[in-house]
């Protein structure tokens, strides 16, 4: 079963503007978000529309330009990160839609630069829980 992640920001206008719609396999209860807003509202909703998980989500604390997103029981915990080696192989949503496994990121001591790198695959079907053989998805 496929999962529909909803990522609206909470910074404009009365109810927000969409940030991301993505589309992921199932199970996946931990994700990445690049250059998610301050203000998150967050909704995951599974191919027969049961809400997998709801809630908002506020950045605490220093920018980062990745945001890791874990859902616990029915809601969603937020973290920034700079991503090390345990975040490598988690999907990646996009501003828009896309979404990617993180395969490599590095970063300056001072936080002052980063470089990552991002695989993309999908499939014209989009069958439940795909992935292409040799993925570097991690569950």
């Amino acid at each position: 079963m496929n999962w529909t992640w909803n990522l609206r920001s909470g910074d404009g206008g009365m109810n927000g503007l969409e940030f991301a719609r993505c589309l992921t396999a199932g199970d996946l209860r931990r994700v990445l978000v690049h250059a998610a807003p301050g203000q998150l509202e967050i909704e995951v909703v599974a191919d027969d529309d049961t809400v997998v998980a709801r809630g908002a989500a506020e950045r605490e604390g220093e920018y980062s330009p990745i945001t890791e997103l874990v859902l616990a029981g029915d809601g969603v915990e937020r973290r920034e990160v700079w991503p090390d080696d345990s975040h490598l192989g988690l999907p990646v949503l996009l501003p828009g839609g896309e979404v990617g496994v993180l395969t490599a990121w590095r970063h300056a001591e001072d936080k002052s630069w980063w470089q990552w790198s991002v695989e993309f695959s999908n499939h014209k079907e989009r069958p439940a829980d795909w992935e292409p053989p040799d993925s570097k998805l991690r569950r």
